[in-house]
Formats: structure tokens, sequence, C-alpha cells
């Protein structure tokens, strides 16, 4: 417990709380509202109300300060949600180690990637996994920010960052290379450009704020402010869809534009970024079965992904 939590909340919490209460105060942070909150718990909203005004009279405090748009945490809702979350996280890792025996090929693993990696590489790979062990359950979370394996927020991670806590095992898969494509109508209407001062005159598909990859590029010698983009996103897949639309030139995976015939690289031989990738879980799961099926697949499949885009 916290030492600056006031001490009549401290003597509140030494009592156990009602999980459904806590859930409801969770859902409410989340979601900002009782009815957004009522929606996710599949709950009715008058539940909710009483479950936080429940939660409120046994901790002594307010949680919330209300108002027409909705419902705002006080400070110590704050600092209490992030308590609310951690067991929130224990329920889900519990609930998944028990959704099958350790050394069954069946059960529920949690897996964590980027939206385009887990939207675009993923489900091909983990409906081949499925065809030969149905009873896998796959729970995926769309995320560029690296889930805390530690923690337990997933039993898997892709990730393209080396993982350093000596509690986890983690397998480098290679590099997946990233390229400039574009539609081949766009480079019909605009030429093909032979260097990269000839590539920054066509339109571009670029991010809202700086990245790593644009500070990458930046020292490649390109000049690109964010108003040199014609059509800006900081999502990954938005940016592959523009680009498969024929918004612009823009920088996706080249293992996604081998698939499109109507996708075109432009300069290889000049614009080169590789991915450094890895697929990590917690030491205390590598020898859970279902976790090793799971972990084994991602390792293959994606691999087999990461050569595919080396073609190019």
């Amino acid at each position: 417990m916290s030492p600056d939590l006031p001490s009549a909340v401290a003597s509140a919490v030494a009592t156990p709380v009602d999980w459904e209460r806590q859930r409801a105060f969770l859902a409410v942070i989340e979601t900002g509202s009782l009815s957004a909150a009522a929606r996710q718990l599949g709950a009715a909203q008058p539940t909710v109300r009483r479950r936080i005004e429940d939660l409120e009279a046994q901790l002594g405090v307010a949680l919330f300060t209300r108002s027409p748009s909705g419902l705002t945490p006080t400070p110590l809702g704050q600092e209490l949600a992030q308590h609310a979350r951690a067991m929130a996280l224990a329920a889900a890792s519990l609930a998944r180690a028990a959704s099958a025996e350790a050394d069954a090929a069946s059960g529920a693993v949690r897996i964590t990637a980027s939206e385009v990696v887990g939207l675009e590489v993923l489900p091909p790979i983990l409906a081949t996994l499925r065809e030969a062990h149905p009873g896998l359950v796959f729970e995926l979370a769309l995320t560029n920010r690296s889930e805390d394996l530690l923690r337990r927020e997933a039993d898997i991670a892709v990730r393209m960052v080396r993982p350093t806590q000596e509690a986890l095992v983690a397998k480098r898969i290679g590099n997946i290379p990233l390229g400039l494509h574009a539609h081949r109508r766009l480079l019909d209407a605009w030429g093909r450009p032979t260097t990269l001062d000839e590539a920054q005159r066509l339109p571009l598909i670029g991010y809202e704020s700086e990245t790593t990859l644009v500070r990458a590029l930046k020292a490649m010698g390109l000049d690109l402010r964010l108003d040199a983009f014609t059509f800006r996103t900081d999502s990954d897949v938005a940016q592959l869809a523009a680009i498969r639309a024929g918004l612009g030139l823009g920088v996706c995976q080249s293992g996604l534009a081998i698939r499109d015939p109507m996708l075109e690289r432009v300069l290889p031989e000049v614009f080169n970024f590789d991915l450094e990738t890895f697929v990590v879980t917690h030491e205390d799961l590598k020898d859970v079965r279902r976790v090793r099926l799971v972990f084994d697949a991602l390792v293959a499949g994606l691999t087999a992904y990461a050569k595919l885009g080396n073609t190019v």
C-alpha cells in the first residue's frame, strides 16, 4: 500500500474489497462514463453506479468528480486505479493459467504485437496452428507499446527491440526489412524516382509525430518535416492502407508489399532499414505446452515472413 494514501483508505482496503466493485471502478476509469462502463461490463448502468458508490462508501473517499461531460477520477482515484489494474492483470493471468493443464495443447495464450504485425502477419500463422491444435484460444493485444511480460500483461510478445530483462526468454527471428513502396498507378503518373531527392517530389505518406523511423530517415539525408507529408498518420496500418490505395509513397514492411502485385518498391539499393525482431516469453512459461506451441509457431512463421521480405 502506498504510504501516501490517507490512513482511512489504508484501513478500509485492509478489509477485502468486492472484486465486482473494483471492476466497475476500473471500467469507469478506462471509459470515462457509467454508460460506457456498463456496456464494457455487460451490466446495467444503475448496477455500475451502485458498485462505485459502495466502493466510495467503503473507502470513505470520493473516487470521481461528477460533471455533465462524465466522470473524472480524483488524484486519489488515479492512484488507486494503478492497484486495480494490477489486480485485473493478475486475475486475467490466473484465468489463462487455469484454462488448461500445463502439459495440455489447449487453453488461452495472450500475445502482444504491433498493429501491423498483429493484423497482417500473425492471423495466418495462428490459423495454421489452431488447425493442428483446435483447443488453443488466442488473445491478441494490438499495441506498439511493449506490454510488460514480467507483470504477465501477456504470455508472448513480438518485439522490435531486444529485451534486456533476465527473466525473459527471447528468440531472435532476424530482421524484417522496410522499404519505400508505392502503387504502380501513382508511379506511372509521377514517374519512378532514381534518387532520394526525386522521391521527395512525390506525394509522401508519413507520421503526425516524429518517430524513431523518421529520425533514422533524416539521418539518411531525407528532409522529412511533417509538412512534407501529404498523408499523415501514426498508425502503421493506416499508412499501409494509404500506400495500397495509391495516396503516396510510403514506408512499409517489404514482406507485406510483396503480397500485392500493384505495389512496387522504390530505390531498394538506396533505402534499406531493418527491424530486428524477437519473440519473447517469461521463463516461467517456457515449459507450459500451450505457450511453447504458440511461441514455436510464431518463431517459425515470422522467420519465414522475414526471409520473404528479404527476397525483394
